[in-house]
């Protein structure tokens, strides 16, 4: 986009700040390489195109904008004179991408002093050559620096999640490992009881039945029902009472297992009149082996596929088997990311989960957003951590104007006013030293607004702070996305 040609005055343009020290030969110069246009109210040039010129401003206002999902959004609005914009990286050449970083509009008539690109490198290379190399380092180390603590932060975060999972699989692996010595050595019991039994001169129907009542006995523990604490220690009593006047020895030790199995009175009433006076005793410590068989094998049931839903959670979170972009849903990666830091969110945190369940899958970037999700979970952690250790951690799901929302909120401290425009910022932390790199959020933000087109803000107050993404529900464009994934 063009202005009207309008004069150059070496005088006029030495008179702004940023040529104030240059000779009248460099003004001269200036003059002659670059020129002066007058733009009428509305754009001078758009974000993402090249950058092809550098902009200083002799009069008028300019307002600067950056895109952030579909919309532009205000960063700078000024009238002071020789504020400048546009290719102000030209001096890097082709090692750095020569577009536009924002837009550039004005609100007035407004002349700018234009200087081409390659002028505007040429010049800085051969005036200011000392100047040249310091910003190039302190371009390409911030750079170098933000990528190496960037990998860092990831591999601090994997290591947190690593630890979690371990810690998490260990629990039921261990019972598994407890359980199934324990069902050894009763299966081992089991035999040695079945064998006193078997050595009693009993008639083959009455074997017969104790068989079927083991058989019975085994489907009650499948289908025993849940009690409350009081309702269980009120039947646990009743059972001891009569394992006791049925000669049963250590009946208190045999109650427990029988209320856990659902087994009550009626049931052993039953058992009574179907077996001798004599044999009882020995069927009753015989169904207990079975009873606590079936129990150690559901034991070990619910430990494999705790252990195998943790896989799954693993599987869901790293996206390893899956393609980078694909349809996906919110729900499962919010669930998966849930499963992985539960270790680290604890047990004095609780965790709530307002689902919409009713949400599309939507076109995203599944594993990265994984990131973005533990970033956010482990800052309100943090956060409530600070202040206790205790509190509530909602995630909420939505649908806001078109577009997907997935909420984080948390009871903490909440964030600081003065700082909450400086959260998002590279390097910026409130953690003590070492326990944060000030990435985290950088991080996000640019997963959640470079990468999906979506937004990322924070409302904060004492009690109540809310990180709140938002992401399109269809793709921005789907060539890009698609051709980025390759």
């Amino acid at each position: 986009m063009s202005g009207q040609p309008l004069p150059c005055s070496p005088q006029e343009i030495g008179s702004l700040f940023l040529f104030e020290k240059l000779t009248p030969e460099q003004l001269g110069r200036l003059c002659s390489e670059g020129r002066v246009e007058r733009f009428e109210p509305g754009p001078v040039y758009a974000e993402g195109d090249p950058a092809t010129c550098f902009y200083v401003m002799i009069e008028g206002t300019v307002v600067l904008s950056r895109r952030v999902g579909s919309d532009d959004v205000e960063v700078s609005r000024t009238s002071q004179r020789g504020v400048y914009a546009g290719a102000m990286q030209g001096y890097l050449g082709d090692r750095v991408r020569q577009v536009y970083n924002g837009s550039m509009r004005v609100t007035e008539p407004t002349r700018f002093f234009v200087l081409p690109a390659d002028s505007f490198s040429n010049i800085m290379q051969e005036w200011f050559p000392m100047a040249v190399h310091l910003l190039e380092g302190l371009f390409f180390g911030s750079k170098n620096t933000q990528r190496a603590i960037g990998q860092r932060e990831r591999l601090l975060a994997l290591g947190s999640l690593s630890a979690g999972l371990t810690h998490e699989l260990n629990n039921p692996a261990a019972a598994a490992v407890r359980a199934t010595a324990t069902l050894r050595e009763r299966v081992g019991k089991m035999r040695h009881k079945l064998a006193i039994i078997a050595q009693g001169n009993y008639a083959p129907e009455v074997m017969a039945n104790l068989i079927d009542i083991q058989e019975r006995t085994a489907e009650r523990v499948a289908k025993a029902p849940t009690l409350s604490p009081l309702e269980a220690s009120d039947r646990e009593d009743t059972l001891t009472d009569w394992l006791d006047d049925h000669g049963i020895q250590e009946g208190w030790r045999i109650a427990p297992t029988f209320v856990q199995a659902g087994l009550d009175v009626d049931w052993l009433d039953q058992i009574a009149a179907a077996v001798d006076e004599d044999i009882l005793p020995n069927a009753i410590g015989w169904l207990n082996y079975t009873v606590e068989t079936e129990l150690l094998m559901d034991e070990i049931n619910d430990s494999t596929d705790r252990i195998s839903h943790l896989v799954d959670a693993a599987k869901q979170y790293s996206q390893l088997d899956r393609a980078p972009y694909q349809e996906a849903d919110v729900h499962e990666l919010l669930d998966s990311t849930l499963l992985m830091l539960s270790g680290k969110i604890g047990q004095r945190i609780d965790v709530v989960k307002d689902y919409d369940r009713t949400l599309p899958k939507i076109p995203a970037y599944p594993a990265e957003l994984n990131q973005v999700w533990t970033n956010l979970i482990d800052n309100a952690v943090a956060a409530m951590n600070s202040a206790g250790g205790e509190g509530t951690l909602t995630v909420r799901t939505a649908l806001e104007n078109d577009r997907l929302l997935v909420e984080f909120r948390d009871t903490g401290p909440g964030v600081p006013k003065e700082i909450r425009g400086r959260i998002f910022d590279p390097f910026f932390t409130t953690k003590p030293v070492g326990e944060g790199t000030g990435l985290g959020l950088d991080i996000s933000w640019r997963i959640v607004v470079n990468k999906h087109h979506g937004t990322l803000q924070v409302e904060s107050e004492p009690g109540d702070t809310r990180f709140q993404v938002l992401l399109p529900l269809t793709a921005a464009d789907e060539d890009a996305a698609e051709e980025e994934a390759v």
